[in-house]
């Protein structure tokens, strides 16, 4: 199969375009990548390895990390059986069921951080039952953990929809016809196909899970040292001027940004050869 470009255009044009499009991440994209890692170490070495030894910024980076657990162990449970649902069976309501897959995607996430507090703050619909029974939700890790699983939703699941789709039903009919049970089929066919297609969507939900700022700054009460993730760590010191050490913390967000990254061009990589490439 040829690769030589549609159009052949001028050098000049090429070379401007390029340019162009270079400057343009170079300026939004890596400019403000090293401005953050210059930031997070104007005082040297030993400050900022104190900014991220400090209480509030321990509490808020183990915080962020259960959360993140929580979301991405849900959102792959859930993607899978999204996915499983979707391109394997036929059954009414299957486009608003995919539709509504995409919600979080339209909906602002505070307004999503709004709604969980609508249903279970203190004066919200299931709130005081929750209460009266010891369950805190609001201001909570429980609360900041469904308001992640709920911005993260889409992405295991439209990660593999679209391969599973593409690769039909066939290898699993065959494999019941050859008296496979449901596990076995799942695991020894169906998951073998899309494993790289189920990472990278656990990639992107990771990534964004761990950067959350929106939802997770409505449900979280903002409580130094218990509430706090990382991004609100981030808010908090730079508010009071902690400039060095804001930006520290959010060089751990920044390095997470380049491991994603690099994981997501392998992942690509992967995809591209087993034909589930995007």
């Amino acid at each position: 199969m040829s690769t030589s470009p549609v159009r052949d255009e001028p050098a000049l044009v090429k070379a401007l375009v390029i340019g162009l499009a270079a400057g343009i991440v170079g300026l939004l994209i890596v400019l403000p990548l090293i401005a953050v890692f210059a930031q997070a170490f104007t005082k040297g070495w030993d400050a900022y390895l104190a900014a991220l030894v400090e209480p509030d910024a321990l509490a808020a980076i183990r915080l962020t990390l259960l959360v993140t657990a929580l979301s991405l162990t849900a959102n792959t449970v859930m993607g899978l059986v999204m996915a499983w649902a979707i391109t394997k069976f036929e059954f009414r309501g299957k486009s608003l069921l995919i539709s509504l897959i995409d919600l979080p995607f339209s909906v602002s996430p505070v307004v999503a951080g709004l709604v969980f507090v609508l249903l279970f703050g203190a004066q919200g619909y299931f709130g005081p039952w929750l209460i009266d029974n010891g369950w805190k939700i609001i201001f909570s890790w429980p609360g900041i953990t469904l308001a992640t699983i709920f911005v993260t939703f889409p992405f295991v699941a439209r990660e593999l929809i679209p391969l599973m789709q593409e690769q039909g039903t066939t290898e699993e009919e065959a494999a019941v016809t050859l008296g496979a049970g449901g596990w076995r089929v799942f695991s020894r066919v169906t998951l073998p196909n899309i494993k790289w297609a189920l990472l990278y969507g656990v990639l992107l939900c990771n990534a964004r899970a761990m950067g959350e700022f929106g939802a997770v700054s409505v449900v979280s009460g903002h409580v130094r040292g218990e509430t706090n993730t990382i991004p609100l760590q981030v808010e908090i010191l730079y508010n009071e001027y902690q400039f060095q050490a804001s930006f520290a913390v959010a060089s751990l967000l920044a390095l997470l940004a380049i491991v994603t990254l690099l994981a997501k061009t392998v992942l690509e990589a992967r995809l591209g050869r087993s034909g589930g490439g995007h």
